[in-house]
């Protein structure tokens, strides 16, 4: 397990984040005395990869192709070792209707919310203000939409061409509270950060640009809540079969006491400002341990 090739980039919405995420990882492994290869993946992927010939693939890659059981569905074809998770586990998280359903099943709470075709959603309100609009599959809060309480009308943005993030949309009913947020590394929850920002929500700015948000961790709050949101954490990652590391994010709202669980990230960031490290750091593991950690975690065929 000498050569190791980190993948990344590519062609989502989230190939600047991929990219900051490999190239740290790639020099993580490195410094952990590996033979690494950095990857720009093309849609000739399988030909890269067998040029580099690794013995593991850490995948570094964000957002649709690479987050999605694609990528993953070439390197179980290839048969080489990869990190993070499966097939199956990468298609149902990326997919936020069905990860809810799977939510849901094993007695996490949800917003309240479907799936509605965007011309509709677009057309009128289809519940309540305020709700959020989210795109089926995308990371990084890429084509989300809040629409505000006393809002007079729908998100018309979901027509312009430039969204583009599908035909179909997950509308949910808005969640007060904090922001919290879960890593998973093997069987193990982390810590509990809480995630607050000046701006109007935690969006793709305030989770990337320098001090867009601020982490507080540990989470102030109670060990009940804390102890609640990481058991939580660790259900999603059973129930959606997820392997190595993931992150989950949750709402906790103070007044109504609920703890609501968004969404299950497999491939969760590894950039400078990414919770995945920070959290690891807080329970003393260095950047550098945890990636050789991923590296020797790989597998395929489970």
């Amino acid at each position: 397990m000498n050569r190791v090739a980190v993948i990344m980039g590519g062609w989502s919405s989230e190939r600047e984040v991929s990219l900051s995420s490999g190239r740290g990882m790639a020099q993580a492994a490195r410094n952990e005395g590996f033979d690494v290869v950095e990857i720009d993946i093309t849609r000739d992927l399988s030909n890269q990869l067998k040029e580099a010939n690794p013995d593991v693939v850490l995948n570094a890659l964000h957002g649709p192709y690479g987050e999605d059981g694609c990528v993953q569905g070439l390197l179980e074809i290839l048969e080489i070792p990869y990190s993070h998770s499966g097939v199956l586990a990468s298609a149902l998280a990326m997919d936020k209707a069905k990860s809810r359903n799977v939510y849901a099943r094993m007695g996490l709470l949800v917003a309240e919310g479907g799936v509605y075709a965007k011309e509709d959603v677009a057309a009128e309100h289809v519940m309540k203000p305020p709700y959020v609009v989210k795109p089926i599959a995308e990371g990084s809060s890429f084509g989300v939409l809040i629409v505000p309480e006393g809002a007079n009308r729908p998100p018309a943005e979901l027509l312009d061409p430039k969204w583009g993030f599908g035909d179909s949309v997950l509308v949910e009913q808005f969640i007060p509270g904090r922001e919290l947020t879960v890593s998973v590394m093997g069987n193990e929850a982390l810590a509990v950060t809480e995630i607050t920002t000046l701006r109007d929500y935690y969006d793709y700015s305030a989770k990337y640009e320098a001090g867009g948000s601020k982490h507080v961790i540990p989470a102030e709050i109670s060990d009940a809540v804390t102890q609640a949101a990481l058991d939580a954490a660790l259900i999603a990652h059973d129930a959606l079969g997820c392997r190595g590391v993931s992150r989950s994010d949750f709402r906790y709202d103070d007044d109504t006491k609920r703890l609501v669980i968004l969404e299950t990230n497999t491939q969760p960031g590894m950039t400078p400002t990414s919770l995945v490290p920070e959290q690891a750091a807080h329970k003393g593991i260095s950047y550098e341990k945890l990636v050789r950690w991923m590296i020797e975690d790989a597998s395929c065929h489970r």
